[in-house]
């Protein structure tokens, strides 16, 4: 099967974003009068009683922090310009509040919609002169795919936190520790619960359900196996991964998966029309005979909230266990 080289490798680095931080900083006091709570009846019943009205949490300068390339990072203050060298980091940068301190993304950076207005600083490879130009206090990197441009960017003096996280929790410590970087740590605790409550629905939902075989194709000709968010998502929500047996990401044995005759098929819905992966289901000698192909049990999914390790991880959840167990989520 032929494949456009480009459009692989794009699908492909969406799903290798993966980032783990460690939660470790302090909280202080807030005394940014913006962050206090607003004139409810609460404060007013506080201030009859002169009690003093709380205030939100805050980071405690200076911060420092190991990232996941065994780097420590000081911070003596919140990051006022920031560049974000993944999707992800894009993401959950702004989800935190902090969306005005960012100065460059990266080309595949389009969520949310006014993140897509910021300047380019490449895509796959790193164009350092672009972020230098841009004169960033923290770049916001991959350990696992921006290696070469980490290394470069900091030779140049500059801030760089990269992470890889491998599980839905460890994607929720890295946005709590984004807001401790970031002095946004009540606005990060908002996502991080909002994630928890998805991730207990769902698993309250399945948990007396039987699980059900799925074969994911998340890239043309290619799985997922342990080890990798994914296969926890699959996991998470009531199914059983026909490719657990490997680890990682590879390059899919057909025989095998007709072996293992799964009960559905899920894929991310591609911006390519037709989509390559169905293309090369559908031609695959003998795949007719899958459960899945014959029964008419092949599902695409929202490419980018299942495979972008960010806040809205929660959404390709929830649109997971729809797929798996839809009399069960609504």
């Amino acid at each position: 099967m032929k494949w456009n080289n480009r459009s692989m490798m794009k699908t492909l680095f969406g799903l290798l974003l993966t980032m783990m931080l460690v939660f470790t900083a302090a909280c202080g006091a807030n005394t940014n009068t913006e962050n206090k709570p607003g004139n409810t009846a609460a404060n007013t019943e506080q201030s009859a009683t002169n009690e003093p009205a709380p205030t939100e949490e805050a980071a405690a300068y200076p911060l420092t922090i190991k990232d996941d390339t065994g780097t420590e990072v000081t911070f003596e203050q919140a990051p006022t310009k920031v560049v974000t060298l993944v999707p992800s980091e894009t993401e959950a940068i702004y989800a935190i509040g902090s969306g005005e301190q960012v100065v460059g993304v990266d080309e595949y950076s389009n969520y949310p919609e006014e993140a897509a207005s910021k300047p380019k600083v490449g895509d796959m490879t790193t164009n350092i002169e672009a972020v230098t130009a841009l004169n960033p206090d923290l770049v916001l990197a991959s350990s696992s795919m921006n290696t070469e441009a980490i290394t470069k960017l900091r030779e140049l003096n500059i801030t760089v936190f990269a992470s890889d996280p491998l599980t839905y929790d460890a994607v929720i410590a890295k946005i709590e520790t984004l807001g401790k970087i970031m002095n946004k740590l009540t606005e990060a605790a908002a996502v991080a619960d909002n994630m928890r409550t998805a991730k207990q629905q769902v698993t309250d939902a399945v948990k007396n359900a039987e699980k059900k075989k799925v074969y994911l194709e998340f890239s043309p000709g290619w799985s997922v196996g342990t080890g990798t968010f994914l296969d926890e998502l699959l996991t998470l929500a009531g199914g059983q991964n026909i490719a657990s047996a490997k680890q990682g990401w590879f390059e899919i044995s057909a025989e095998e998966v007709i072996t293992q005759n799964p009960q559905l098929i899920i894929y991310p819905a591609l911006k390519e029309d037709p989509n390559p992966i169905v293309v090369g289901i559908e031609s695959r000698p003998g795949w007719d005979v899958i459960d899945a192909v014959k029964n008419k049990q092949m599902h695409a999914v929202t490419e980018d909230p299942l495979v972008r390790v960010g806040p809205r991880l929660a959404d390709g959840l929830l649109e997971l266990v729809k797929v798996i167990h839809p009399d069960l989520v609504k």
